[in-house]
């Protein structure tokens, strides 16, 4: 697990960078992730619902749920100095509602728990490694440009449930990019005046907020044949393929030397651990990747702190978790998710530009048009089909296209690095 410590100077445990200016870029990037964060909690809530979990197990299942992410990246990012987000599956925590009338909530959890065995397994084998090296930079780039592009263009959806909110800070992104200085995003004066527009409109409602301190009640996992065998292989093909594999190529191809196998390593065993609390795929925040470590998040020897502002923002959720429920009342799902795809228009920019900027077209295209689809197989969406497909097709069809972009040296090798050729 010590691969992936070998740092430059630059990533070296300095103090806050100077000048201190400098941290206005990865602050305003942790802005989308934290906004996602909130908004996903819809995903655990309605499964909670569907599995009928009770109140106090709920309370403690999204304490757990954001907590151990928080602190996961908070100590990686500090550990390794490079900008490592970690998350839980939204896919993997969606497909469990394929459960509900084959299994509980206990052998959900049970699944969690084989799940995270087999990443452990796999990471500590060093598998995942040698599956990173199948897969072409490009190829990410265009699965996570599909992936982004559904929230951008859901701003313009969102528009029309709230108007003046969503064309306030359309407006103000738009002038922010034009005459505010490179530094500051634009996304941040968007946020401030698309905010100051849904409490002027009255869609603020910060007098529901009460807050609960949350408890922690452990439980031990339940297993069952369906849960095991039907949903933990895809579990771990999520959190491992989709989520881990494709932020750390992400991540390698932005100059930071991730340890795949430290990380399937720690996501794994902290999903073991967390399945005795709730049902907890932790992994990697995949399509949050280039927000937080590309190049919107500022000069390369501070992007990292892009996650440890993400990082204290899981924390105020978990520690929100008694009254998670307000949460989205307090601020409406519509306004979360305009402001949150104008956050992405950057991360769309790059990784579209990555994508397609060559040698390989084909199968980066077929991996960006399959991630925007709803194509799912075996229980397994989008995302990990649109790796697999991308991939087959630039085997395929650009042999010749992968062989020149492995002598640049731009796919990932067994040290956590780029290959040196």
């Amino acid at each position: 697990m010590g691969e992936g410590r070998a740092r430059t100077p630059a990533l070296g445990r300095a103090g806050l960078p100077r000048p201190l200016s400098r941290l206005i870029p990865p602050l305003t990037m942790a802005l989308p992730p934290t906004i996602f964060a909130v908004a996903a909690l819809s995903f655990p809530l309605t499964v909670a619902r569907l599995f009928a979990v009770p109140g106090p197990a709920t309370t403690t299942w999204i304490a757990v749920l954001y907590g151990v992410p928080g602190v996961l990246s908070l100590v990686l990012t500090w550990w390794y100095r490079q900008p490592l987000l970690a998350a839980y599956s939204t896919l993997g925590t969606v497909a469990a509602a394929t459960l509900v009338g084959h299994a509980g909530y206990a052998e959900l959890r049970g699944a969690s728990l084989v799940a995270g065995l087999l990443i452990f397994l796999l990471g500590a084998a060093g598998l995942s490694e040698r599956v990173a090296r199948w897969v072409p930079g490009p190829i990410v780039m265009a699965m996570m440009a599909g992936a982004i592009l559904p929230y951008v263009a859901g701003m313009f959806t969102e528009a029309g449930g709230a108007p003046a909110v969503v064309g306030s800070a359309f407006l103000a992104y738009v002038l922010g990019r034009r005459f505010l200085p490179a530094r500051i995003p634009a996304i941040l004066p968007a946020v401030i005046v698309g905010m100051a527009a849904a409490s002027l409109t009255g869609m603020l409602s910060l007098n529901r907020f009460r807050w609960l301190a949350p408890s922690l009640h452990a439980a031990p996992p339940a297993f069952s044949w369906t849960a095991v065998i039907a949903f933990a292989p895809v579990l771990a093909v999520l959190m491992s393929t989709s989520a881990n594999l494709a932020s750390v190529v992400y991540i390698r191809s932005q100059r930071y030397p991730a340890s795949l196998r430290a990380i399937d390593v720690i996501t794994g065993a902290a999903s073991v651990a967390g399945s005795f609390f709730g049902f907890t795929p932790f992994c990697m925040a995949s399509f949050l990747a280039a927000p937080t470590a590309g190049p919107d998040a500022g000069d390369h020897d501070v992007r990292h702190w892009s996650v440890y502002f993400s990082g204290v923002g899981f924390l105020v959720i978990a520690a929100l978790a008694g009254t998670a429920a307000d949460l989205l009342r307090i601020v409406p799902l519509s306004v979360l998710l305009a402001l949150a795809g104008l956050a992405l228009i950057g991360a769309l920019s790059s990784t579209l530009q990555e994508a397609l900027r060559g040698p390989l077209v084909v199968g980066p295209l077929f991996a960006f048009a399959v991630a925007v689809s709803h194509l799912s197989y075996f229980g397994i969406g989008p995302l990990f089909w649109s790796l697999a497909i991308g991939t087959a097709a630039s085997a395929v069809l650009e042999r010749h296209e992968v062989a020149v972009l492995n002598a640049r040296g731009l796919l990932p090798d067994d040290s956590g690095g780029a290959a040196e050729r």
